[in-house]
């Protein structure tokens, strides 16, 4: 459960893209509003194109907003640190698995003589024991998102990030990770933020949802799921709750105004990933 100190506070974002190819700009998010509490496992969801890992990359500092306003780990002057789960692994395959995470561990500074008892405690969190000399070609596709789980937590953020984590992933390998994940977050508490446009999945790992509309991206519902953990990927209040939110993001869209082309291929991703 969440304690009430913020990890995350967001005021007013608002970020625009510079006229590209076809001469105009994209507003990909405005007056963007959003809190993340510690210990918070949050989902921003939604259709594609509404801003929801643009909004990640700017918290990371990948991306910078246009104007707004946002502040990580309160106001002490301490730099939280921040692990990030991309859509795709994105490990060095020239580096083993071990290799790969000491280079985040240096890059965060982390204390040399911890690096060993932190590969290991990690990459048996995620299910990969015993692999720290074996290279991610060698692995599944999988297996090398673990990787790409534990070289964010090897850390020990303050904040994860998780855009869209399981993606590109089949939908069996897909759920055993889920419910992996929800076993580690277990373990951790570690703060998440974590993006999606799947509503299952969103129901089934989140405390909170923030639901996205697009042009521009802004939050138009927040909402608390309140099953008990642990939960059932086939409980049918996962569905139930499901099925609603499919409806209260239909309504959003067509209330803004008549559906573009792009605002219906959106859609159709969202319902399809929900009903995988």
């Amino acid at each position: 459960m969440a304690d009430e100190r913020p990890v995350v506070e967001i005021a007013n974002l608002t970020k625009v893209f510079p006229a590209g190819p076809l001469g105009r700009e994209v507003v990909a998010c405005r007056d963007l509003h959003l809190v993340v509490r510690k210990g918070e496992f949050l989902s921003l969801v939604g259709p594609s194109g509404c801003g929801k890992s643009t909004v990640l990359n700017i918290i990371a500092e990948i991306d910078r907003a246009t104007s707004g306003k946002v502040t990580i780990g309160g106001e002490s002057g301490t730099k939280p640190r921040i692990g990030y789960v991309f859509q795709r692994p994105r490990l060095l395959d020239w580096m083993s698995v071990e290799n790969n995470l000491k280079f985040v561990l240096k890059a965060s500074g982390i204390p040399r003589e911890r690096w060993e008892g932190l590969i290991a405690h990690y990459l048996d969190l995620v299910g990969l024991g015993g692999q720290q000399r074996n290279f991610p070609l060698n692995l599944s596709g999988g297996m090398q998102q673990r990787v790409g789980i534990a070289r964010a937590l090897v850390i020990e953020p303050d904040l994860l990030l998780m855009d869209e984590p399981f993606s590109n992933l089949d939908e069996i390998t897909a759920r055993k990770l889920r419910m992996d994940l929800t076993r580690i977050q277990s373990q951790s508490r570690t703060t998440t933020l974590f993006v999606t446009h799947d509503l299952r999945e969103a129901v089934f790992l989140s405390d909170t949802i923030h639901m996205m509309r697009p042009n521009p991206g802004r939050i138009f519902k927040q909402l608390r799921i309140d099953i008990e953990r642990p939960r059932d990927y086939e409980d049918e209040r996962v569905f139930a709750l499901e099925r609603s939110l499919i409806l209260d993001l239909l309504r959003a869209i067509e209330s803004d105004r008549p559906n573009s082309e792009l605002e219906q291929a959106s859609l159709r991703s969202t319902l399809q990933a929900s009903k995988a």
